[in-house]
């Protein structure tokens, strides 16, 4: 195994020791200062991926957003062209089962969002390092998708998974900000 995937296995080993009540409270905790966040506030269209334990729980932001009148685009990928596109969900029933486990929007039931759209993007992650810099699952579909993209990034992650170094390769593209249970990491 190489550098990226022995670090994959660690944080998903050290994630997965989160007792249920501490992962609760700082999935809390994250969504509360996400919400006081000026590119939350003025967000009108914020994509983000349906949380599958131990990631951050997003179903409490998708609600937040709703109740807020905030429109919300859940990512569909595409395997056999390594990309993704974003879709708009306007109820939980519009999702489906994909690959390992991973909930994606219905196409038939949901509209397609071009990238200029999407004023906030909720960036996934299993590790980050204080510049910004992110370790992905390993399929590069956001990687790919943020070398075009110019909206607002954060990501959300508990500060296990905040580390001095993850590996940066040059296709890489840092997030403006990383929202832990423990305060805000300002990259730069």
């Amino acid at each position: 195994m190489n550098q990226k995937s022995n670090l994959r296995k660690e944080i998903k080993d050290t994630l997965r020791k989160i007792p249920k009540p501490l992962y609760e409270h700082y999935s809390w905790k994250i969504a509360t200062q996400l919400f006081e966040e000026s590119s939350w506030k003025n967000a009108n269209v914020i994509g983000l991926t349906i949380s599958n334990p131990p990631e951050v729980d997003t179903y409490q932001i998708i609600r937040k957003a709703w109740e807020q009148k905030k429109q919300i685009v859940i990512p569909k990928c595409h395997p056999k062209e390594r990309t993704m596109t974003f879709r708009t969900l306007t109820r939980f029933s519009q999702l489906e089962s994909v690959y390992s486990g991973l909930l994606e929007p219905i196409e038939e039931e949901t509209a397609a969002v071009v990238p200029e759209q999407i004023d906030l993007l909720i960036v996934p992650g299993l590790a980050f390092n204080k510049n910004g810099f992110r370790l992905g699952v390993g399929g590069g579909y956001y990687d790919r998708y943020l070398v075009h993209f110019t909206g607002a990034t954060v990501s959300l992650a508990f500060t296990s998974q905040i580390l001095d170094h993850v590996p940066v390769e040059s296709h890489d593209r840092p997030v403006s900000n990383i929202i832990t249970d423990e305060g805000i990491i300002k990259p730069g």
